[in-house]
């Protein structure tokens, strides 16, 4: 391979002019595809196998209309409305609340399949005992066609509070069972038209609002939840937040100006050709929304840090090599190399999402791995070709105070160099140092309790956050995320389909934490029936989640006496059952690109221990990240989150994917100039010291940028977001200074020679791969008689 790239190099260095065309009409046929063939990003949240599923079949078989409410792709809202003084049931309240309710009614985005209702209307004509539900159903089978039904006495605006009073009022839209204020706060939940959450409008999103704004107006309080209200995530400000950093740091690697830009030009070049590609299979499959927001962010991370690790070699080459020429083929067959093998780990890393089964995740390491292939691409083809169109002003103006310490000048003594040589005179010291501080930062990560966003990790201003507040203070935690309990009743003998409904509904009354739990609603060919349970805590608390462990258990015994099956859906149950997958998922998910990238590694090293050491070093960093995430954002310690929340389910299994394949990359980089080193003559302990010399700072600038976009992402409001963008930033950073920097160098020293060990067996079937370059230098030195004298690099 690094003959290959060797030439390559060469030929887009001498051939600038046909190389930067052909790349630019590459560009230009993406966009104007994309341009043409592109349609909207689709979400869809699609996970199969989920128990929640259960549910949501049998209401699909016998209950179509209530399916189409619980669905998790349903576009609904909710409208939170609290009574500024007094009850809603006074006037002026009840007047605001009837103009409220019509408006919703009017507005030609909502779903007219079932009228909207004054929720203190609805409440009054709920029955408050299952007397008066019987007479009220007798009485509503003798009226005629279109009639009014009559009020039942008593209802559940008559204020009882008996067990049978709560059991069937504590579903009512108004909290009547509030003890402090009952009567003040209601919802009125709403279906609207749009297919999918791809299909909603900013257009949509302030029509929605402009109603909760006119019952504001009228003198209520109005907050709107629900997917009509969620915004699509923005994109832009951690990327040039990322591209700004990168600029400096590049500038004080190089020790110029000139040299910065070109890996900021590779990096647009190739995140435009992987967004433009992204765009283009929007016409033949669904692309979630969020994935050109990650591929972005990936390739342009990625593009910088290839670009510039072979513009680092391409400038030690300049000063040992006989042209410019020659340094660009043996910087491209070289780091080249390492960053096409460092790439192939980060795509096996991101399309191993797959192995979770969640549609919206496969899609984004699919469309990560395509922005990873471009940013190589770019770094190996379009960089060269750039070197040469630059020429003698790639280096020009110097920073005389950062060129001053050259890593790539042997003879130069930089941090890296003395870092190194510490590290080689103490390396125990070093090894058990690193050791300990990752492994103490690692202690909180046994506390970790997942979850996935909902209301109360919205920012504190949203209408989403105050309705989530404004919902639990009237009607409790657990209304933010009720039960769905759908019995099918088909296997269920006709005669014993009520002592099955009994005997289902007395063992969920009988578990600690049910704040609320409603009578059997049955389905019109009385084959099915609903249950709606309300929580005392919220969805995402454990609490909870054992309550629909429990109730699921129960399932079994039930069946074996009745015949009837049930299962359990809505956010709770959906947010448990993505909980259990994505926890199940992370262990062979990280087997998976761990024994990948292990071969890979084997095949750039061509040894046993330091793959192996590189994917141990990975765990350690892994556990640390979790631990300082989950002491800050879980615990809140620091006191730098106000508001402390489980972390996200996604974020173990995107944060292993993403930094495992950079994590990879730096120990490429790094390790892979120590084994150059080695190979050619050094002693172990001298060629880790040179390696370190040579590759530290590319390390650390790399590292630094990663950081800078990541936590980039910490500027944003949504606590998801900051957490995310906190936990990239943290991995990044203790992999890359902690791990790749002092623990991996460590190992190398104190192992020697056997770090480099493998058996003669093994390497005989391996293939030779030639990252260190002897084969190029072959060709070079049979070359050599038959080369004319070139132009001196001047550098």
């Amino acid at each position: 391979m690094s003959v290959f790239l060797y030439r390559w190099g060469k030929f887009a260095f001498r051939r600038k002019w046909i190389v930067l065309p052909v790349w630019a009409l590459i560009l230009v046929l993406l966009g104007g595809a994309a341009a043409s063939l592109s349609k909207p990003f689709q979400d869809s949240f699609e996970m199969p196998g989920l128990p929640s599923e259960k549910a949501t079949a049998i209401l699909e078989e016998h209950m179509p209309q209530m399916a189409s409410m619980f669905s998790i792709d349903a576009i609904n809202g909710t409208y939170v409305v609290a009574a500024q003084n007094g009850e809603l049931a006074d006037e002026p309240n009840m007047t605001a609340l009837n103009v409220l309710v019509q408006r919703l009614n009017e507005l030609d985005i909502v779903d007219h399949a079932e009228k909207a209702v004054n929720p203190v209307t609805a409440t009054s004509m709920m029955p408050a005992s299952q007397e008066a539900a019987k007479e009220q159903a007798e009485a509503a089978a003798e009226l005629a066609p279109g009639a009014a039904p009559p009020t039942p006495e008593p209802n559940c605006l008559d204020g009882q509070n008996s067990p049978e009073f709560k059991g069937l009022c504590g579903g009512a839209p108004l909290n009547v069972l509030n003890e402090e204020r009952p009567g003040t706060v209601a919802v009125i939940d709403v279906k609207f038209t749009m297919p999918t959450f791809s299909d909603v409008t900013e257009e949509n999103r302030q029509a929605a609002e402009a109603i909760a704004q006119e019952g504001r107006n009228a003198g209520l309080t109005v907050e709107l939840t629900g997917a009509i209200a969620q915004t699509q995530p923005e994109s832009g400000q951690a990327e040039m937040i990322g591209i700004g950093v990168a600029l400096i740091v590049m500038i004080i690697a190089f020790g110029a100006i000139v040299a910065a830009f070109v890996p900021i030009v590779t990096g647009i070049v190739g995140v435009a050709c992987a967004g433009a590609l992204l765009l283009t299979g929007t016409s033949l499959t669904e692309v979630p929304t969020f994935t050109p927001i990650l591929a972005s962010m990936i390739g342009l991370a990625l593009s910088i840090d290839y670009a510039l690790f072979i513009v680092s070699r391409y400038k030690h080459e300049l000063v040992v090599q006989d042209s410019p020429e020659e340094a660009a083929g043996v910087a491209v067959g070289t780091a080249g190399s390492a960053v096409v093998f460092a790439g192939l780990t980060v795509v096996i890393a991101l399309l191993g999402l797959s192995v979770v089964g969640i549609s919206f995740l496969t899609a984004m390491g699919i469309g990560g791995a395509i922005a990873a292939l471009f940013a190589v691409l770019a770094a190996t083809t379009l960089m060269p070709a750039l070197l040469g169109a630059l020429g003698r002003f790639l280096f020009k103006p110097k920073l005389p105070l950062v060129a001053k310490h050259d890593p790539e000048d042997d003879n130069s003594v930089t941090n890296g160099m003395r870092f190194g040589r510490l590290i080689a005179r103490v390396p125990v010291l070093t090894l058990v140092a690193s050791a300990l501080v990752l492994g103490a930062l690692a202690a909180p990560a046994t506390q970790l309790n997942l979850g996935l966003p909902g209301g109360d990790s919205m920012p504190e201003d949203s209408s989403v956050r105050k309705a989530y507040e404004l919902q639990t203070e009237g009607f409790g935690e657990g209304k933010n995320g009720a039960l769905v309990v759908a019995v099918d009743l088909s296997e269920t003998p006709q005669d014993q389909r009520d002592a099955a409904l009994t005997a289902l509904r007395d063992k969920l009354a009988s578990y600690d934490g049910v704040d609320y739990l409603s009578v059997a609603q049955p389905s019109q060919n009385g084959q099915a029936a609903l249950f709606q349970v309300v929580p005392d805590s919220g969805p995402n608390s454990a609490e909870t989640q054992d309550l629909v462990e429990h109730a699921r258990d129960a399932e079994a015994a039930l069946k074996a006496q009745y015949g009837m099956e049930y299962g359990i859906t809505g956010q709770t149950a959906i947010y448990a059952d993505v909980n259990s997958v994505l926890l199940t998922s992370i262990i062979p998910y990280l087997a998976i690109v761990a024994a990948a990238a292990f071969v890979l590694l084997l095949l750039v090293f061509r040894s046993i221990l330091v793959p192996l050491t590189a994917a141990l070093g990975f765990l350690l960093s892994m556990a640390a990240t979790f631990g300082v995430t989950v002491l800050i954002f879980q615990e809140g310690a620091f006191g730098i989150v106000k508001d402390t929340h489980p972390i996200i389910s996604f974020l173990p299994i995107v944060l292993i994917g993403l930094v495992f394949g950079l994590a990879m990359d730096y120990q490429v980089f790094l390790v892979t100039r120590m084994r150059e080193e080695y190979v050619h003559g050094k002693d172990p302990k001298e060629a880790m010291v040179s390696g370190y010399h040579h590759g530290a700072r590319v390390v650390t600038a790399a590292a630094i940028i990663m950081i800078s976009v990541f936590g980039g992402f910490m500027l944003s409001p949504d606590i998801t977001s900051k957490s995310m963008g906190f936990a990239l930033a943290a991995g990044v950073f203790f992999d890359a200074f902690l791990v790749r920097m002092v623990l991996i160098p460590s190992l190398l020293a104190l192992l020697g020679k056997w770090a480099w060990w493998i058996p003669a067996w093994l390497d005989r079937i391996l293939p030779d791969i030639d990252v260190e370059g002897t084969k190029l230098r072959e060709v070079q030195q049979r070359a050599k008689p038959a080369s004319v004298e070139s132009e001196p690099a001047g550098v």
